[in-house]
């Protein structure tokens, strides 16, 4: 199966450069709701890494007196990441994808040029096994009748 059929474009997604401050970040994953967003290079669009709330809770626990007109003075690069989420290529298999996606809540996907092109989120992902696991199942049914 294509991965691509999983895949939530660029244009849907919520994601920082990397030249963002921390209030950039913060107000962007306020607004969207998200608790991690893609980063990606301004210039050429490739992927970066992944900033976490959890990064950003525990670098603003090291700045006592932080307020938001102070995020705007420090690059979201300067914030510590515990890992990043690792991508796959676009044309990778399901096989890879399913082993990243156990472990990310979204896998970034990169065109051969390491560009970002979008995610492929857990949900996804489990909804489409769901449905094919349902499936398997009715097979299973009418075949004991």
């Amino acid at each position: 199966m294509n991965i691509l059929f999983f895949l939530t474009p660029k244009s849907e997604v919520a994601y920082i450069y990397d030249d963002d401050t921390l209030r950039q970040a913060l107000e962007k994953m306020e607004y969207h709701r998200y608790t991690a967003v893609p980063i990606l290079n301004h210039e050429d669009g490739t992927y970066i890494g992944t900033l976490t709330e959890g990064d950003l809770l525990w670098d603003v626990k090291e700045w006592h007196d932080l307020n938001m007109r102070d995020a705007e003075d420090v690059p979201i690069l300067s914030v510590r990441r515990k890992r990043d989420n690792e991508p796959v290529a676009a044309d990778a298999n399901i096989e890879d994808l399913i082993s990243k996606v156990t472990n990310q809540n979204f896998v970034p996907v990169i065109d051969d040029d390491e560009r970002f092109i979008g995610i492929i989120t857990r949900k996804e992902v489990i909804q489409y096994l769901s449905r094919k696991c349902g499936m398997e199942e009715e097979m299973l049914l009418m075949a004991v009748d």
